[in-house]
């Protein structure tokens, strides 16, 4: 594979360049702690306005010290959810993005154990025909 090294514009379209090449290794990319990096296919739709949709493939480290604010893989209550990790002062947050979906308010007796930080979340493009 080859990374193009001149950056693609989202906005506006910039000068053509003759472009060259770097070979991208997805490994090298992705991974930083080999043998604690897991991929997991997501189901659901709660955290979609964070840009994790139904299908995509995350790139979970478990080496990684979760801190409020970080996308978590988490088990609560023996099941396995994804959100954003929120703590307050005397309080842990599962939050959601999609105003669908609640919080989940992590109460004193519940078993919680953050299983890994979320550092890609890869899914495939879906195109609309014009109507």
């Amino acid at each position: 594979m080859m990374l193009i090294q001149t950056p693609v514009g989202a906005g506006f379209p910039s000068p053509a360049r003759d472009e060259r090449g770097v070979a991208l290794n997805l490994e090298q990319l992705l991974i930083e702690h080999q043998e604690a990096t897991f991929f997991w296919r997501v189901e659901g739709h709660s955290m979609t306005g964070m840009g994790i949709h139904h299908g995509d493939i995350l790139v979970v480290d478990r080496a990684l010290e979760p801190v409020s604010g970080h996308v978590v893989v988490a088990v609560v209550d023996g099941g396995f959810v994804v959100k954003q990790l929120i703590r307050r002062t005397n309080r842990l947050i599962l939050r959601s993005a999609h105003p669908d979906y609640p919080e989940i308010m992590i109460d004193p007796e519940q078993e919680l154990t953050i299983w890994g930080v979320v550092r890609w979340s890869l899914h495939r493009l879906t195109y609309r025909t014009s109507p």
